[in-house]
C-alpha cells in the first residue's frame, strides 16, 4: 500500500511540474544585468528547456503576426503528418485560390501538383503565401477549416492571446497573436518535431527553377542560430522569431513591430546575446545513467536504476551556477514488474533551501516478475518492510 500511495503522489507531482510557458524566471534566478532596451513594439526572450521568460516587454499584447503565423501553419501540418492523416509524399493540387494569393510566393502554378514536403519548404524557407494556402486546403479542405484547426491546436498548446483566420498570416482584424504565444508555438515545434525543425535552418530553397534565400539574416551571421521565421506587413511592421543553441542551452527570441528588416535582425541578436551572456546551462543528469538504485520486490532483479532518457540541463545565472543542487525523491522499495521509462522518482532542483522545479525520473531498465519461489520469499519480506 505504501508503494502504491507513493506512485499516486509521484504522478500528481509530475502533473504539477510540467512546463508552464507563461511563467517568469523565479526571482531568485534573475540576473543582475538589466535587459536591453529595444525599439520593437513587443518582445520576449524565452529559455527553451524551462519555458521561463528571461526578459520581455508587452509579450502578451495582441499583435498582427504577419508571416509568423506560418509557424503555426507548419506545426499543424507536422501534427497531421504525425497523426497519419497526410504524408510528405502526398501530391497537392494547386487551386486557383492558392495560386492567386498575393505577397511572398513560392511560385507554384495553378492546376499542377506539388508534394507536401516541397510546399513545407516553400512556406518555411521562402515564406510562400501560395504554398501555405495550398497546404491548408490539402489538410482541411479549405483555408477556413484549416484556420479552425490552427485554433484547436493553439488551445492544446495553451495559447492565451491568439486567433488565426488564415494560413499565410495575411492582415485580418481577427487574425492575431502575441510575442509569447509565437514563442510557445516555436518551442513546441522544436520539442515535438526536431527532425522537421531543421528545415528552418536552410538558407535557400529552389522550386520551379527559382531560388529564393531565407529572409532570416541571422542564419548567415550567427552559426548558433538555426531558425526561425520572419514576418512583415505594412500594418504589422518587421517581425522575427529567432532561436539559437549554444553549449546545450537554447533560447528563443521574438520581436514584433520593428521599423526595418535590419532592425528586427539586430534586436533578436541583442536578445540572444543578452541571454547567453547572463545565463548558463547546468547539466543535471546524463542520459541513461542511474542516479539512484531502488530495491525491487517480486522481480527477476533485486534493484532498478532511475534516470533520464535525454541529457537534462537547467539554466542559472552565471554568478549562481555553482549553487544549483539536486535532490532525489524516491520510494525505499518497489514491486515488479517495472517497464523501461516508468516514472518512479523525482529530481528536485534546489538553490539553497528553495526548490526551483522538479523533473520525473524513470526506470532505465525493465524488471520482470521473479519466479514463484522468489515472489514467495519477497512476499514474506514485505511484511517487515
Amino acid at each position: 500500500m505504501k508503494v502504491k500511495a507513493y506512485c499516486l503522489l509521484l504522478i500528481l507531482c509530475f502533473s504539477l511540474s510540467k512546463f508552464v510557458w507563461a511563467s517568469e524566471v523565479p526571482a531568485i534566478l534573475k540576473t543582475d544585468l538589466p535587459p536591453p532596451e529595444l525599439t520593437a513594439k513587443t518582445w520576449i526572450l524565452m529559455d527553451f528547456q524551462t519555458g521561463w521568460t528571461l526578459a520581455s516587454k508587452d509579450a502578451d499584447t495582441q499583435i498582427e503576426p504577419a508571416s509568423l503565423a506560418k509557424i503555426m501553419t507548419t506545426y499543424v501540418v507536422f501534427k497531421e503528418i504525425e497523426n497519419g492523416n497526410i504524408k510528405f509524399e502526398d501530391m497537392v493540387h494547386v487551386s486557383k485560390k492558392a495560386w492567386r494569393t498575393g505577397g511572398s510566393r513560392m511560385f507554384i502554378e495553378v492546376d499542377t501538383k506539388v508534394s507536401v514536403a516541397d510546399l513545407l519548404r516553400g512556406v518555411i524557407v521562402q515564406s510562400g503565401n501560395d504554398a501555405a494556402v495550398a497546404l491548408a486546403e490539402h489538410v482541411a479542405g479549405s483555408e477556413d477549416a484549416f484556420a479552425t484547426r490552427m485554433n484547436e491546436y493553439g488551445k492544446k498548446l495553451g495559447l492565451t492571446n491568439s486567433n488565426f483566420t488564415n494560413a499565410a498570416g495575411l492582415p485580418d482584424p481577427n487574425n492575431y497573436s502575441s510575442a509569447r504565444d509565437l514563442s510557445v508555438i516555436t518551442a513546441a515545434t522544436i520539442r515535438e518535431f526536431p527532425e522537421y525543425y531543421k528545415w528552418y535552418a536552410e538558407r535557400e530553397f529552389t522550386y520551379n527553377e527559382i531560388t529564393q534565400p531565407n529572409r532570416n539574416k541571422l542564419l548567415y551571421r550567427d552559426p548558433s542560430v538555426d531558425g526561425v521565421k520572419t514576418g512583415y506587413t505594412k500594418s504589422a511592421g518587421y517581425c522575427l522569431v529567432g532561436s539559437a543553441l549554444r553549449d546545450s542551452m537554447r533560447l528563443i527570441a521574438t520581436v514584433t513591430g520593428t521599423k526595418s528588416g535590419s532592425r528586427r535582425t539586430k534586436e533578436v541578436q541583442t536578445l540572444l546575446t543578452y541571454g547567453f551572456s547572463s545565463y548558463k546551462a547546468v547539466k543535471l543528469a546524463e542520459a541513461g545513467n542511474a542516479l539512484k538504485q531502488i530495491k525491487v520486490y517480486m522481480g527477476d532483479q533485486k534493484q532498478v536504476g532511475v534516470g533520464v532518457t535525454d541529457n537534462l540541463y537547467f539554466i542559472a545565472p552565471r554568478a549562481k551556477e555553482s549553487q544549483i543542487k539536486t535532490k532525489i525523491n524516491a520510494p525505499t522499495s518497489l514491486i515488479a514488474p517495472i517497464t523501461v521509462g516508468q516514472e518512479l522518482a523525482t529530481l528536485d532542483v534546489m538553490l539553497g533551501d528553495e526548490q526551483l522545479t522538479q523533473y520525473p525520473l524513470g526506470a532505465i531498465a525493465a524488471v520482470g516478475e521473479g519466479s514463484w519461489w522468489e515472489q514467495a520469499i519477497d512476499y514474506v519480506l514485505l511484511w517487515f518492510e
